[in-house]
């Protein structure tokens, strides 16, 4: 007898978040489980999987809802760069995650007691990863058939163990398919959710100008880990050589940011005299590498007219120095420059 308990997949969107309430309305006890990765999906980012879900907790805590997070690391970095049933439009592995994300999730069962794992995927919303071919590969490949409920679909899918088993009333699940929101919508109305993530804003990999910045960091440093993945999130990139990187910040944050992910071999360039970028200069670098720094320090500053300014080279160990720069000029700069996400 399938456990009157659910897993379930927890992104922190809409649908995922529906998926459960459907659940929980059924009287069953949910745990989210809320992966996070170096792509976008962690409690800082604004997009859905980054989407706070404490309110949802509180919400829905009386009805048997909680959530437990799972770090993906390096297992999760090794799956993006060699996807085995390859990416969408940009860097995304939609498949892959998946089933990293359900192997995961399915480990999950025995330790919450649980009987089935649930998720907020839609029959037909993404022509790559849910279909009913490919839902019914993943399931099979995990040896998760029939243990695998989608809510949001059911009623269009074959019933599951606990639908047979009566856990789960089948007749109380949904028949939304495709790409349009409005069912999603309405039920969002229904169960009080007013601050609703767009659908994929949170997973960097499905955005053009991310994944330009992650193809150029592995085609110049297929080795790259954590620490250089995370700096794709912050600031202006430029390569002027293929050992070396300029991230200009472009606010107070992203100034933290860059010091923040300053490695002991990085310098730091930033205006004397006026408000102005942090400056990393990351990887291999020489006088030219700095004198770009330098320069584009002027022309992304607060500097009166553009006017040649003091800039100061902060290396880690050592003295800071200060040299006198120039605004980079267009024809200079523009040709280095990283596409931005």
């Amino acid at each position: 007898m399938i456990k009157r308990k659910a897993v379930a997949l927890l992104s922190g969107g809409l649908d995922s978040m529906l998926a459960v309430r459907v659940v929980l309305d059924q009287g069953i006890p949910v745990t989210g489980i809320r992966f996070i990765t170096h792509f976008g999906c962690d409690p800082v980012t604004s997009g859905s999987c980054g989407h706070d879900v404490e309110p949802l907790v509180k919400m829905w805590g009386h009805l048997g809802f909680t959530v437990r997070m799972s770090h993906l690391g390096q297992d999760y970095i090794e799956m993006v760069k060699n996807p085995v049933f390859g990416r969408g439009r940009n860097m995304n592995p939609c498949v892959d995650c998946r089933i990293m994300m359900l192997d995961w999730a399915r480990q999950t069962l025995e330790q919450e007691e649980a009987g089935f794992l649930i998720t907020g995927e839609v029959l037909n919303q993404r022509p790559m990863s849910q279909t009913h071919e490919r839902f019914r590969q993943i399931d099979r490949k995990l040896g998760l058939e029939g243990r695998v409920l989608r809510p949001l679909s059911a009623r269009l899918l074959e019933e599951t163990l606990p639908e047979k088993e009566g856990v789960v009333d089948r007749s109380r699940l949904l028949t939304i398919c495709g790409r349009g929101r409005t069912p999603q919508y309405e039920l969002a109305k229904k169960y009080g959710i007013t601050e609703i993530p767009q659908p994929s804003g949170g997973c960097l990999l499905t955005d053009p100008g991310y994944s330009a910045r992650l193809r150029d960091l592995w085609g110049h440093d297929p080795d790259a880990g954590a620490r250089d993945i995370n700096l794709l999130r912050v600031g202006r990139h430029f390569r002027p050589t293929d050992r070396c990187k300029v991230i200009v910040g472009r606010n107070e944050q992203e100034n933290g940011a860059l010091e923040a992910f300053r490695g002991p071999a990085d310098a730091l360039v930033y205006l004397k005299d006026f408000e102005g970028p942090m400056i990393l200069v990351h990887g291999e670098y020489g006088p030219g590498e700095i004198r770009l720094a330098a320069s584009l320090a002027v022309r992304y500053g607060d500097v009166p007219g553009k006017a040649a300014s003091e800039v100061v080279v902060d290396r880690k160990g050592g003295e800071p120095s200060v040299l006198t720069a120039e605004c980079a000029r267009e024809e200079e700069y523009i040709p280095l420059r990283v596409a931005a996400p």
